[in-house]
């Protein structure tokens, strides 16, 4: 397969009528159930907000890295990640015995040190950590993930009618994980080895991945036999791919593809994926709708919370080091 054969979900009719939500439906069906990514056109996103947290996000990196530092990343996951902190060494995918050659600032929902998500001890729940400069970065990176917020719900309905479940798919997402994060990939030393990744080869733990690219590339994703395509930017589209959740849930129907970012290109390269996951405290198992005595369950349930811990405490230093005593 080539890039040119990587499917295409025009969602211009999002807000519809419920034959053109089905549509859409359709076609994010089939289009799951054979590559797991896809480019996605004519969503409601403003270009202008999405510029302005590309333009965010260089600002942010561009700053030394004690500025950087003073909000890094704790335990529940939210700043800053530094250069080679993260490695996919839970990936069943490729086996990665070298860090991601990235850093990235990573911003979740919103819960006040006062909360009573917080007071309970929400797994991740918790304030975001925000950096004094750029004084932008806040309002703009709050605005986009709103937005995103909105439009991921939206699709999670679609696809969970498409797949004929009753609406307790989308009822998941009532009080929803969200991941925004905001990636920077150096240039690769040209010569640097083969098995050296901006980011290894991977599956998404969660539900639906929405990403923005700039017009560097250097993302490729893995087809049935093996082989890695390439997945060029497109300035008028999200790339969108399914997770290991939303996997477990339509029993092996919609693909969680592996998928692997390498910068060589001798240029900055940056990316802004939103990610969009159930609560934590969700059960996880094959919806009815998606099993039959010819397709029995593949699947046992999970908690994602479990899931989850599982994940980060493998890939990434600060969840190792918050094990310690």
């Amino acid at each position: 397969m080539t890039s040119t054969a990587i499917p295409v979900i025009d969602v211009t009719t999002l807000h519809g009528s419920e034959t053109e939500r089905a549509n859409i439906g359709r076609s994010i069906i089939q289009a799951y159930s054979t590559w797991g990514f896809g480019y996605v056109t004519g969503h409601p996103i403003d270009p202008q907000l999405i510029e302005a947290v590309f333009t965010q996000s260089k600002e942010f990196h561009a700053q030394p890295l004690a500025e950087k530092m003073l909000v890094a990343v704790g335990r529940d996951h939210r700043g800053y990640i530094p250069m080679k902190t993260s490695t996919d060494v839970a990936s069943t995918i490729e086996r990665a015995t070298k860090p991601n050659v990235s850093e990235s600032f990573m911003m979740m929902r919103e819960f006040a040190e006062d909360s009573i998500e917080v007071r309970q001890g929400r797994y991740l729940a918790g304030p975001n950590r925000w950096p004094a400069y750029p004084v932008e970065f806040r309002g703009t990176l709050e605005a986009y993930h709103r937005a995103m917020w909105e439009f991921s719900a939206e699709i999670i309905a679609i696809i969970g009618a498409a797949l004929g479940d009753d609406g307790g798919l989308a009822t998941s997402f009532d009080d929803p994980t969200t991941w925004l994060r905001l990636l920077h990939y150096p240039p690769q030393d040209p010569q640097a080895p083969e098995d050296e990744f901006g980011s290894a080869p991977h599956t998404d733990f969660g539900a639906i991945t929405l990403l923005a690219q700039d017009d560097v590339g250097g993302l490729s994703v893995r087809t049935d036999d093996g082989d890695w395509v390439d997945v060029p930017p497109r300035a008028d589209a999200f790339v969108m791919n399914v997770g290991d959740m939303l996997h477990r849930w339509s029993n092996g129907l919609l693909k969680s593809t592996p998928h692997r970012v390498t910068n060589r290109t001798g240029r900055e390269r940056y990316s802004v994926p939103f990610f969009f996951d159930p609560d934590v405290r969700t059960r996880i198992a094959p919806l009815d709708c998606c099993t039959s005595s010819e397709n029995p369950v593949q699947f046992p349930a999970v908690i994602f919370e479990d899931f989850l811990r599982s994940q980060l405490e493998a890939s990434y230093a600060n969840h190792q080091q918050s094990q310690q005593p």
